[in-house]
């Protein structure tokens, strides 16, 4: 399993797939222990790096991990089945925007580390599917340390995506439904849970 994660590492160091940093997945496998997570729900599997520590990260947890990209996807079924985890990963093709889950699934954890112009459209899509005591993890919030500048970034399109990343940073700030707290962890992490358990 080590050498495999390892080598998990160097093929996202090669071909320029950005996987969670260390000190962030070594936070939410903590996170998953103490809070008894069993069902997580991953929006973004890249090569399923982050879903195969969180699925091992305790005996009873099972991730569903959904990925667009179809290089990324085989890559991340490929290791799944190498690391022996396929009965606790599902690896889901499609667009997280598009997907249609079952309204009665329920996770005790989302997670997302998709396309980061899109987090208030997942949050918001997927906030649906969090049980009453859950939490929405988010990663990259500091994006490299461009966060906070985007009025120093001359790149049209970098700045358009920081300032997305500002601008979800703000909305759950001011989210009446949930209570957010942010970690200078990593990349930069946020754990969302209910104000009010329903």
């Amino acid at each position: 399993m080590k050498e495999l994660i390892v080598e998990m590492e160097d093929y996202a160091s090669k071909k320029n797939v950005p996987i969670i940093e260390k000190k962030s997945i070594a936070f939410i496998m903590k996170y998953i222990k103490e809070h008894n997570v069993k069902n997580v729900l991953e929006i973004g599997s890249a090569i399923g790096y982050s879903a195969i520590l969180m699925a091992s990260s305790k005996e009873d947890v099972f991730v569903t991990t959904i990925e667009r990209d179809e290089e990324r996807y085989m890559e991340c079924l490929k290791n799944v089945k190498r690391c022996g985890l396929d009965k606790k990963i599902n690896v889901v093709f499609q667009d997280a925007l598009d997907v249609n889950l079952s309204e009665d699934l329920k996770y005790d954890l989302i997670f997302i580390d998709a396309a980061k112009g899109q987090y208030t459209r997942f949050f918001e899509k997927y906030k649906y599917f969090l049980k009453d005591n859950g939490a929405i993890i988010t990663d990259n919030l500091k994006f490299h340390g461009y966060v906070g500048k985007s009025d120093k970034i001359e790149s049209k399109n970098l700045k358009g995506l920081v300032e997305k990343i500002e601008n979800y940073i703000d909305f759950l700030k001011d989210n009446t439904e949930f209570e957010t707290k942010f970690y200078d962890i990593g990349d930069g992490l946020s754990v969302s849970t209910w104000k009010d358990e329903k």
